[in-house]
Formats: C-alpha cells, sequence, structure tokens
C-alpha cells in the first residue's frame, strides 16, 4: 500500500525510467525538442548563418518574390480579359433578349388580329362576299401572311436557342474567372510571403550589417539614382522617335519606389515601367516579363539599341528599358527605387525591340 501510495503521489518531473529506458526516452525527449526547434523557427535565420549567408538567402527571396509578383501580373491581366469578355457576353445576351421581346409582342399582335378575323368561316366570307375577286385576294394575302408568322415563329425560336447559347457561354467564363481569381490569390499570397520572410530575416541583422547590407545591393544595381551618368540623357541616339519616348519616360521614372504589381505613374515593378514607359510612346505592351519578351523582334545582346528591352534569368522574371552604353533603366526590388544600372549585374535572357 505504501508502494501504491509513493507512485501515486509522485511528481511528473521525477525519473520514471533506469537504465536502457532512462536512454532511450531521454533520446526520444532530445528528437521532440530539435524537431520543435525547425518547426517553430522554419521561418526566420539559422543562428549559425553568417550576415554573408543570410543576405544571399535575402537575395533569393527577393528574386522570388518577383517570380511570384510576374505571375501575379499575369493572372491578373487573364482574369480582367476574362472579365471583360464575360460582360460583353452579358451585353449581347441582353440586346438579343430585348429582340426577341419585342419579337414576341410582334407575334402576339399578329396572332391576336388573325384570331379576330378568323372568326367567320371562309366559305361564309365568300357566300357574304359581293366581289369574289376581292375575296380571293384577300385570301391569298392571308396565306403569305400566315407563312410570314411561320417565319416570325421560327425567328423567334433560333433567338431563343441563341440567347440560351450565350448565357451558357456567360457560365463557362464565370467558372473560368473564378478559377483565375483563385490563381490571382494564390500568387499574391505568394509574393507577400516571400517578402515577409525577407523583411524578418533582414531583421535578424544588426542596424550596421543592414546598413552594409543595403550599400552593396545599392553597388550591384548600379548606385541609384545618382548613378555613374556616363550615358548621360540623349548622348546615345534613340533609332526612332516612340524609343526617344520611352527613355523620356523612364528617365522621369528615376527615384520612384519599386511596388510589386505597380504600373505607375508614383511607383512601379519592373515589366510595370517597361510597360508604361512604351505606353507614354502610344504602344502598348503586356503586362509580364515573359510576354513582353514575344512583343516585337528579338535581338541579340551585340545588337542592342537604346529602347530595347532587356531580360533577365532562365525564367525570364526581370526587365529593363536599354538606354545604351551597357546600362538599363528598372526598377530593382522592394526598397531599391527606380534607377540606372548596367545590364552585366544580371544573368542576361534576352532583348527585344519593339519600334
Amino acid at each position: 500500500m505504501a508502494a501504491h501510495r509513493e507512485a501515486a503521489h509522485r511528481k511528473p518531473g521525477q525519473r520514471l525510467f533506469t537504465g536502457p529506458a532512462a536512454r532511450t526516452a531521454a533520446t526520444l525527449a532530445l528528437v521532440g525538442a530539435a524537431t520543435a526547434t525547425v518547426l517553430e523557427g522554419s521561418a526566420q535565420a539559422d543562428p549559425q548563418a553568417t550576415p554573408a549567408q543570410v543576405e544571399a538567402k535575402v537575395d533569393r527571396l527577393y528574386h522570388d518574390a518577383e517570380v511570384a509578383t510576374e505571375k501575379y501580373n499575369g493572372a491578373k491581366e487573364q482574369a480582367a480579359a476574362t472579365e471583360k469578355s464575360l460582360d460583353a457576353l452579358r451585353d449581347e445576351a441582353a440586346r438579343r433578349t430585348e429582340r426577341l421581346n419585342s419579337a414576341r409582342d410582334a407575334l402576339g399582335s399578329f396572332a391576336t388580329a388573325q384570331y379576330r378575323s378568323a372568326g367567320v368561316d371562309p366559305a361564309v366570307r365568300l357566300a357574304l362576299s359581293s366581289d369574289p375577286d376581292e375575296y380571293l385576294e384577300r385570301a391569298s394575302y392571308e396565306d403569305r401572311a400566315g407563312d410570314r408568322q411561320a417565319g416570325a415563329i421560327r425567328g423567334v425560336r433560333r433567338q431563343i436557342s441563341d440567347i440560351a447559347q450565350l448565357r451558357a457561354r456567360a457560365e463557362d467564363e464565370l467558372t473560368v474567372l473564378a478559377s483565375r481569381r483563385a490563381e490571382l490569390e494564390k500568387h499574391k499570397d505568394a509574393v507577400r510571403t516571400k517578402l515577409a520572410d525577407a523583411r524578418k530575416l533582414l531583421a535578424t541583422l544588426t542596424a550596421d550589417q543592414r546598413a552594409g547590407y543595403e550599400r552593396t545591393a545599392d553597388a550591384a544595381h548600379g548606385g541609384g539614382v545618382r548613378a555613374d551618368r556616363s550615358v548621360a540623357r540623349g548622348s546615345v541616339a534613340a533609332p526612332n522617335a516612340r524609343a526617344a519616348q520611352a527613355i523620356d519616360f523612364a528617365y522621369g521614372a528615376l527615384g520612384k519606389p519599386y511596388v510589386w504589381g505597380a504600373t505607375g505613374p508614383s511607383s512601379f515593378d519592373c515589366s510595370g515601367l517597361t510597360q508604361a514607359a512604351w505606353r507614354a510612346a502610344g504602344v502598348s505592351l503586356p503586362r509580364t516579363t515573359y510576354t513582353q519578351i514575344n512583343a516585337g523582334q528579338r535581338v541579340s545582346r551585340s545588337e542592342l539599341a537604346p529602347g530595347d528591352l532587356v531580360f533577365f534569368y532562365s525564367g525570364v522574371t526581370h526587365v529593363g528599358l536599354y538606354i545604351g552604353g551597357g546600362q538599363m533603366i528598372h526598377a530593382p526590388r522592394p526598397g531599391a527605387p527606380v534607377r540606372i544600372a548596367p545590364i552585366s549585374e544580371m544573368p542576361f535572357a534576352g532583348a527585344t525591340r519593339i519600334a
């Protein structure tokens, strides 16, 4: 009984195992603690990571965020196009429904008039007619009117069928739109997650380390707005007036902040800047890097001319506007405003000449 009372009152913190059992329990406890630590700290920097390793991770996260941004831009463009198509289908269905109602009203009036005139048997009308020729002429007219009525009925049926098809297409477009909006939200969440993780990693650095990272990033991206102006505005002639207008717009955007998904006028992402620059020159470009690269004539790196679009990374996830002398104007990443930078700073993927 005493042993039972001792076991019943033993505190949870007291050792229950000895020998091999104790060692096994201790090992399991350590593994569990380590697993919990990994899970809890998955979004944080490795405490053993050096500042250089943290900075490299931040760079990767910024790049991943830009990849997700371009996917978001593409999904947004597709959703907008689908919504426009859906609106057009709905408008056309409304117009056809209005015409159908008018046709039905006309058919109803015709049927009413026919009913009223059909109250007298044709033989009686012939007998009562003082002019048989007039009666025969009227009978012929009514036959033609009957043909027209049959044609009107066929027309109404055809209109009903057409409207049903339009509404079915609208339902299909509505389903597509819901799918694209879901995709839009997925890419939006991906961008926000990557940027939040980058901010968390940067927060693990000291103030001096963060300042050093920003200086290094700024130098790597061409020194910011006060970059080397050896390629000054107008020192390299654009091949045509439109290219000159696009370049002029890009110079005017220097210093404006990078905001993912933005197309101006106060902020831009990379493809938003190039789209806005060429829009200022009267040229409509698609929204994303991977569609802009196919918007004009492809040119090699050795053939570059001011106004060309220059693309980077194997997935064609970044774009800038070439201004000559190996330099471009681009919107680099969050925290880095629109600036002049060398095209050699990133893996070159191709170039396109718009006009």
